[in-house]
């Protein structure tokens, strides 16, 4: 990766992150959650650029229809991540 990848990849994640920041309260903490998740388990490559731009997209869309962020992934943000970790990889 060059220096150019780089910086276009730092930018990509800020705006995603502002993105996350301007969810209500209960998306940013599922969000974090899934973050944590997905980082430990290691597979990012295979979950976009930048990784988990679906899960934002995911969540806006959930947001806007008025839905809390439960209701869209279930009780268990765990099985949500394995999940979609094992929809990822095929």
């Amino acid at each position: 990766m060059g220096i150019q990848e780089a910086i276009e990849g730092k930018k990509q994640w800020r705006a995603q992150m502002a993105r996350v920041k301007a969810l209500p309260p209960d998306y940013r903490i599922v969000y974090k959650e899934i973050q944590k998740y997905v980082f430990k388990v290691g597979v990012l490559e295979s979950l976009g650029e930048p990784p988990l731009s679906g899960i934002v997209d995911f969540f806006e869309e959930g947001a806007a229809a008025g839905k809390g962020a439960l209701e869209l992934i279930g009780a268990d943000v765990a099985a949500f991540c394995d999940d979609l970790l094992e929809e990822s990889r095929t």
